[in-house]
């Protein structure tokens, strides 16, 4: 890629559009895993007692599906984000490239 193709590409609408729209959805799901994670640690740090409460007559404290909640969380918002970056994002890359060569010819 040239420096002039690369001066089209920068100066696109298309590609405004899909630097803020990227960036939007990747600080939201960034500060919502903060806020799980921060959460489940103030949670240890703060509140023990209600961490180490057993579920039902067992040996299970409500920490540990607390805990997989979060590593779950995190798994099913990377997804969601590859999801929309293989989808979205790449279509929107892809007629961004095609409208800058075009424009080249």
């Amino acid at each position: 890629m040239n420096d002039s193709m690369t001066a089209r590409i920068s100066r696109s609408p298309k590609y405004q559009k899909l630097k803020r729209t990227r960036s939007r959805y990747g600080w939201t799901l960034s500060i919502l895993m903060l806020i799980v994670f921060y959460g489940y640690i103030c949670l240890i740090a703060f509140d023990k007692a209600f961490l180490s409460r057993p579920i039902g007559s067992g040996v299970m404290s409500i920490g540990i599906p607390l805990g997989l909640t979060v590593i779950v969380f995190s798994v099913a918002i990377t997804g969601l984000y590859v999801r929309r970056a293989n989808g979205e994002f790449d279509r929107l890359t892809q007629e961004i490239i095609r409208e800058s060569q075009e424009g080249a010819k």
